[in-house]
């Protein structure tokens, strides 16, 4: 065409080559096999260090295995008020300083997260603020030259594009819309942290595949009844997983917790039965938290259950081999579990602390104040190893514990570390009914017997 229609300007008509179709639109020339051939790297080649932005949060940068790369883009669940906007609008506060930082909320009007900001002593920061739900505005805000470098939206699922006819939140629309900014994500170099709503379950709503096109998923996560909050990382292209960061929720916002073990053990009292100190591992960090158990008669049929904090399976596979292995009769009673603090714990280590506060419970005698416990246990009564002992000990000894109950090393283990910290007393234990024999080996004054 010679004669454009709009200016009457004669061969004035560029052409523009479009990357990819438009989201939702069919067509194209891979459709019709007119693809180009893609051009192969191999394995060797010089390549950019990836570079970090670093909140100044120290539990954030920890999660995100360092600070925030660019280019990249988070997701960050959790359940309706645990304190999401929180922590992201304080985040953003603290990249301000460094970064030109947008907060986009398609929930709350700009009047809402002034409010917030100013309950949490950050309206000096340098963050611009932003009311919308349009992805093909906030799409063209990102892409100019003046943009932000790094942006927040919340929520992913009150975003929507005009050209899908689904309402905000569905399948459709959720794909399509984090489909857009992690394109121009990518392009642009922007780090990018989408808010997601989670469902009863407690994972993230929306379709599944939302989890695999970002680059780090992260849960925000905690008991409203307690003030600690557990910042989780379960993927992350740029770190490691499993990592946790703790808070501390105040009226002034969310506070860094860098020692949580002391926090978790701090209303801890030693000489109550059916209470185990068990010394695990989450991500890179030790953490010590109290497991506490309580056996009752029960007066129903079907004993109860109840399991806070722990894998309620996992719970009913230690009191089966409790009955099978060590002789204990716990299937006429009630059985009450509790993490206490409000964190979770997943690992199976846990089995021999759990173990040993369910005996506990059962025989009245309490464990020694100054003792850990870890452990995993195997379906025949044995006690297997666990990874990182010396880490756990490590941190055992340096909130004063003395004692640690743990599975017998390997010869190789032993020749890596021949002997425990000089502070620390290691028993290590080859079968669950040896613990039992522990427990009952203590004075007559403080013990009652054992049913078998």
């Amino acid at each position: 065409m010679g004669r454009c229609d709009s200016c009457n300007a004669w061969n004035a008509i560029v052409e523009e080559v479009v990357d990819a179709p438009p989201v939702g639109r069919g067509g194209g020339r891979a459709a019709q096999g007119g693809g180009r051939a893609l051009s192969f790297a191999t394995l060797q080649g010089p390549s950019d260090s990836t570079a970090r932005r670093k909140t100044g949060i120290a539990e954030f940068d920890r999660v995100t295995g360092g600070g925030l790369v660019e280019g990249s883009v988070l997701l960050i669940g959790g359940d309706p008020g645990i304190g999401k906007s929180t922590l992201l609008l304080q985040v953003a506060a603290r990249l301000g300083a460094s970064a030109r930082v947008a907060y986009v909320s398609g929930e709350e009007a700009i009047d809402q997260v002034r409010l917030r900001a100013a309950r949490l002593g950050v309206t000096e920061a340098p963050v611009d603020l932003a009311a919308a739900t349009n992805v093909r505005d906030i799409v063209a805000t990102l892409d100019a030259e003046s943009g932000p470098q790094a942006v927040i939206v919340d929520s992913i699922q009150t975003m929507y594009l005009d050209i899908l006819e689904s309402a905000p939140g569905t399948v459709a629309q959720v794909r399509a819309s984090a489909q857009e900014l992690i394109r121009i994500a990518k392009r642009r170099g922007i780090t990018v942290l989408i808010v997601g709503h989670v469902t009863k379950e407690g994972t993230i709503a929306g379709p599944r595949v939302l989890e695999h096109m970002v680059d780090t998923v992260l849960y925000f996560e905690g008991e409203r009844g307690h003030q600690f909050r557990i910042l989780r990382a379960v993927k992350n292209r740029f770190g490691p997983t499993d990592e946790i960061g703790v808070f501390e929720m105040t009226d002034g916002g969310l506070i860094e917790v860098p020692n949580p073990s002391a926090l978790f053990l701090a209303e801890r009292q030693g000489d109550v039965s059916g209470a185990a100190v068990f010394a695990g591992i989450e991500g890179s960090r030790p953490v010590l938290v109290e497991i506490q158990a309580l056996v009752a008669p029960s007066p129903l049929a079907t004993p109860r259950r109840t399991v806070v904090g722990w894998d309620s399976g996992r719970l009913a596979m230690v009191v089966a081999v409790l009955e099978t292995r060590a002789g204990l009769s716990l299937s006429g009673r009630d059985i009450y579990l509790n993490v206490a603090g409000g964190i979770r714990i997943a690992e199976p280590a846990a089995d021999l602390a759990v173990a040993a506060a369910l005996v506990s419970s059962v025989s009245g005698v309490a464990l020694p104040a100054d003792t850990v416990v870890f452990g995993e246990i195997g379906l025949s009564g044995e006690v297997r190893g666990v990874t990182r002992s010396e880490g756990r000990i490590k941190e055992a000894g340096k909130l004063g514990f003395g004692k640690v109950i743990m599975p017998a090393r390997r010869a190789r283990e032993r020749s890596k570390s021949p002997r425990h910290p000089a502070s620390v007393e290691g028993t290590e234990v080859t079968r669950l009914a040896e613990v039992v024999d522990l427990l009952a080996a203590a004075p007559q004054g403080q013990r009652q017997p054992v049913s078998v």
